[in-house]
Parts: structure tokens; C-alpha cells; sequence
């Protein structure tokens, strides 16, 4: 459904799989199928594709393919959720870390300022924790380590000054309310600000760096030698990520040697820079416009 979700770097990232027609593949961020699909069309009578994802809504999205097989879960266990499946290895994994447009866009969902709605951010709805909950709850400290890092807010104190004096006067439980609450102290470009003080929360509520480093340590150990991983995130945080574990096998980005002074070389780094989206597509969605596409082709042991 391409009203759900139009897939970022489509044809980059099919191309950069390198599909075996007969091989097995995941995308564990499956969304609207975009990719998915694109993957399945490639696939002969013996390939598979496992597509997962943590917001049930998606799976509307699941083609009447038995080639296709849905896991509902958050992609940071993907090991064990592949392993109930019969699966042990797999040719080629793809990670789309974006949040879909769909989600983006159905105001009720809360990731969005531009809409009116409840703080919500959750992408797997049967969680408890909300966006509502980390402003109304998270001490001072922990709210300035949050906007600081995960948003880079440039007046991190300023705000959170702000949001713990406002919730001592009302509970705030809407994005029309967290605004009001922080109107007075955003900074510069409006839309940016609230951006980033956005994204901050959302990271926050579904714990999206640690997931994203536990599912990177999956696939490495799921991929066959020679297996692709390509994986596209939209913020520096997680290209970061991305580039230090595709470089090191880590994410702090630290080399690791072995006994005889020889570095750990985990994968071959097909995209020594980002693959990004080319004019014609950001005319067609300018959603793709941070979008940074990194492809590495498991090491032979």
C-alpha cells in the first residue's frame, strides 16, 4: 500500500541485496511492504522473505504470498524470533529504521506536532510507557540527558525547566498541551525545534538505540558468509551506529584485534559513503531527503 508508507531508496537497496531467487531474506522493519514486496518479486518457488514488525497495524500491509511470512515483533529480537520459525541463516537482511509515514501521519498516534492528539509514540501499542509518561514522570536529570543526546536540543535546561514547571500546574497529556507547555522557550526554526524535541521522545519511549544494536548483533550472527545487510536510518544517531558496527562489530566504533595484531574485520563495506535519494525520488518524497542507505557484506571466517 503506497499510501501507507512510499519506500525510501527502492531500487538502491533491492540492487544492493543482490537477491538469490531461491534464498531466504528478512525486512525487519516491514511497514507498508514496499521493500518487502519488491524482494518477493525476485524470489523463485524456494525463496522466503520473513518480514517483522512491532505495530500490528502492518500487518494489512502482508501480501496473500506463503512466500511471505509475518512476525509481529520488535526487530531487537530477531534471532530468537527467526529461530521459532525453523530459521537459523538467512542470505540477506534489511532494516528500514525510519518511522512510517502512516505513523507519522495518523495524529492519534502522538509522533507527529503537526497534528492534535494524544503524546502517545508508541510503535507497539501493548506497551505501557508513553511520550505523556517520560514528560510527566522523568526526573529533571533525566529529561536534560534525553533532550540533549537523543534530540542534540540546544537549550536542553532551558526546556526542561520549562516542562517540569508546567507540569506542576497541569498533567499534560496531549501534543496540543506538551506545545503550549514549551511555546515560550523554543528556539529558531519552529518546525526544527519541535523536530528534534520530538524525536528525542520518540527514540526515548521505544528505546530505538538499543534495539537497533541488539538487532545489528543478531543479523551479523544470522547472516550466511557472504550475506548482505543493508540497513537505512534517517538521523545521525543511528548512521553512526550503523557505520561503527559495519566497520568494527561494534557500535562504539572500537577496533578489535586478534592475538597476532590483525584487526577484526566483521564485514565488507560495500558503501564506503551513504547511498542518499536522488533528486527525482526527494520530488516524489521528500520524506527521503535524510535518508542515508549503508550495505555490508558479511566477512568470510
Amino acid at each position: 500500500m503506497d499510501v501507507y508508507h512510499l519506500p525510501v531508496l527502492l531500487e538502491e537497496t533491492i540492487e544492493a541485496l543482490n537477491i538469490n531467487p531461491s534464498g531466504i531474506y528478512v525486512d525487519v522493519t516491514f511497514g507498508g511492504g514496499g521493500h518487502s514486496r519488491a524482494i518477493l518479486e525476485k524470489l523463485d518457488e524456494n525463496g522466503r522473505i520473513y518480514v517483522l514488525d512491532q505495530d500490528l497495524e502492518a500487518v494489512q500491509n502482508v501480501s496473500e504470498d506463503e512466500r511471505m511470512i509475518f512476525i509481529h515483533s520488535n526487530f531487537r529480537h530477531l534471532k530468537r524470533m527467526l529461530r521459532v520459525e525453523g530459521v537459523t541463516q538467512v542470505d540477506g537482511i534489511l532494516a528500514d529504521i525510519g518511522v512510517s509515514s502512516h505513523q507519522f501521519d495518523k495524529g492519534e498516534r502522538g509522533f507527529s506536532f503537526r497534528f492534535q492528539g494524544d503524546l502517545d509514540m508508541r510503535m507497539n501499542q501493548a506497551q505501557k510507557l508513553t511520550a505523556a509518561d517520560v514528560v510527566m514522570t522523568y526526573s529533571e536529570d533525566e529529561l536534560t540527558d534525553l533532550f540533549q543526546n537523543l534530540g542534540e536540543v540546544r537549550n536542553t535546561k532551558t526546556l526542561v525547566k520549562c516542562i517540569c514547571e508546567g507540569r506542576l500546574k497541569m498533567k499534560i497529556k496531549t501534543i496540543e498541551e506538551f506545545i503550549h507547555c514549551i511555546e515560550s522557550v523554543i528556539k529558531g526554526n519552529r518546525a526544527k525545534y519541535l523536530a528534534q524535541v520530538f524525536q528525542a521522545l520518540r527514540i526515548e519511549v521505544n528505546d530505538e538505540l538499543t534495539a537497533l544494536e541488539e538487532m545489528l548483533n543478531d543479523a551479523y550472527d544470522i547472516l550466511k558468509e557472504n550475506g548482505t545487510l543493508a540497513v537505512i536510518s534517517f538521523h545521525s544517531l543511528e548512521d553512526r551506529i550503523v557505520k561503527n558496527f559495519f566497520k568494527t562489530g561494534n557500535v562504539e566504533g572500537e577496533l578489535e584485534k586478534d592475538d597476532y595484531g590483525n584487526i577484526y574485520r566483521p564485514f565488507t563495506i560495500i558503501t564506503k559513503k551513504p547511498i542518499e535519494a536522488s533528486q527525482a525520488e526527494l520530488k516524489i518524497n521528500s520524506r527521503a531527503r535524510s535518508a542515508k542507505l549503508r550495505v555490508a557484506r558479511k566477512s568470510e571466517e
